[in-house]
């Protein structure tokens, strides 16, 4: 069974997790639609990159007479 041979200190024990912690994001404004997004990525609610439409949304259309 592995036992430390000395014991580990709350300094160098706090030092080792200095990186664990979480950033905040950086989103960014959206130019076509103005809602956030990620930067360098395509719009996730208008589907534009660099003031173009790369991926088309979908329309959804409701035909009322299909009942």
């Amino acid at each position: 069974m592995a036992v430390p041979q000395n014991r580990v200190t709350r300094s160098r024990r706090d030092q080792r997790r200095s990186h664990d912690a979480l950033t905040a994001g950086n989103p960014n404004e959206c130019p076509s639609c103005g809602e956030l997004k990620r930067p360098h990525h395509v719009c996730p609610s208008c589907g534009h990159y660099a003031d173009r439409e790369v991926v088309a949304q979908a329309t959804t259309e409701v035909d009322d007479d299909a009942a």
